[in-house]
């Protein structure tokens, strides 16, 4: 089994709106339309954990309905703006807003804001740090209020606020490369300039292609899916946070500082305690002594994984047990939204502890037959870029 990377966020990056923001977590656009292609009957698709809406852009491109949900307001934020409709007269606000955003940013400044991260001169370089501030602040004052062409210019600046960064996201801690010196900041004020005008041609073109579908946003939490989003979903393709400890406001956090979702580490440590998998911040002591309270696994020797975990690290023992745990409430609460017939696709990818391997793929499998799906099926479609043990699967069911 190859690692395949057409399978990864990688493949997304060139084509057009699914490339718009990189986040490591994404699955590829690639899967999405094989099983869509596998299953022409498809009409109404459901996806709980939409993170960066990859599965709602698809369907919209194909034609179909789609319903997104989504704990993180960010996340909902961008999933809406890639998959919306732009009519022209907002297309024709972005282009003419742009040079004019460039040309404010040239003026002087006092009073600059940026966000409240902590030890922010690692990320950015005093001198880009400027500069982002200054950009904020013209992409507000030329769009002072909530538009559909102020969202295109916040996806550029987004953009252009990670690429002009000193961060790494290629392992579970993030990395910070070491700053070089500036010695004309003028001339490289120009040169990222210009990278945010061509960035945000770039997004404009792709907002010129019509999304077919109707596809509809919603934040919720996946534990307990909203009744009032009741539906006649013939399909689920998802892909849950998988437990790896790695969350999702690892990387979220810096769009989220600037674009205001977040003011502080303690509310990023509250919104991850909200989501499945979630370890940020205060997330960690709130799972050290979380109990199970009597909620069961429907796997045969689930208590022996935990156990072997919690040998080593009762944490992590705690960690695992509360990912499932949560999985099974909102599997059970997801089987009354599905028709019957209706089909559900789990993209996940399994993990290890220590020594004691987790069989993802297998625990999924048994949680939907136990809430009542049919004929669960494990495809192995990839060799992960970590562990040599570690490999991605689709989880399939159906409800009778």
């Amino acid at each position: 089994m190859k690692t395949k990377p057409e399978l990864t966020f990688k493949h997304n990056l060139e084509r057009g709106r699914h490339g718009w923001l990189r986040l490591t977590p994404a699955y590829s656009v690639k899967i999405v339309h094989e099983i869509l292609d596998e299953h022409p009957e498809t009409n109404y698709v459901l996806d709980p954990f939409s993170g960066t809406g990859t599965t709602g852009l698809v369907c919209g491109e194909r034609g179909l309905q789609c319903d997104l949900l989504d704990i993180n307001p960010f996340l909902v934020w961008l999933a809406h703006v890639k998959t919306a409709n732009y009519g022209s007269d907002q297309l024709q606000e972005v282009q003419n807003s742009i040079p004019a955003i460039v040309a404010e940013v040239r003026g002087e400044y006092a009073d600059l804001w940026w966000p409240p991260i902590n030890d922010i001169e690692r990320w950015w370089a005093s001198d880009v740090r400027n500069l982002l501030a200054r950009l904020y602040r013209s992409i507000n004052n030329t769009c002072p209020q909530e538009s559909a062409a102020k969202d295109l210019l916040l996806i550029a600046f987004c953009r252009c606020l990670i690429n002009w960064s000193n961060a790494a996201f290629n392992h579970q801690s993030v990395s910070f490369k070491p700053q070089q010196a500036t010695l004309f900041s003028d001339v490289q004020d120009e040169i990222l300039l210009g990278e945010f005008a061509a960035t945000a041609a770039i997004v404009l073109g792709a907002a010129r292609q019509s999304v077919k579908g109707r596809v509809s946003v919603f934040q919720a939490d996946a534990r307990q899916i909203p009744e009032n989003s009741l539906a006649e979903y013939d399909c689920v393709i998802t892909s849950p946070p998988y437990p790896n400890r790695m969350s999702y406001i690892r990387e979220l956090r810096p769009y989220m500082y600037w674009l205001k979702y977040l003011s502080d580490g303690r509310e990023a440590g509250e919104l991850d305690w909200q989501a499945i998998g979630g370890t940020w911040g205060i997330a960690t002591s709130r799972i050290a002594k979380w109990r199970p309270g009597g909620t069961e696994i429907p796997f045969a020797g689930f208590e022996n994984i935990v156990e072997a975990i919690a040998s080593k690290s009762q944490l992590l023992g705690n960690y695992v047990h509360k990912y499932f745990a949560d999985v099974l409430s909102h599997i059970t609460s997801l089987f009354p939204r599905i028709i019957s017939g209706g089909k559900v696709f789990y993209i996940i990818g399994n993990s290890k502890f220590y020594q004691t391997l987790v069989p993802v793929e297998e625990i999924y499998a048994e949680i939907l037959r136990s809430a009542g799906f049919v004929n669960p099926a494990i495809k192995c479609i990839r060799k992960r870029n970590s562990k040599k043990e570690l490999y991605e699967f689709i989880v399939s069911a159906q409800k009778p």
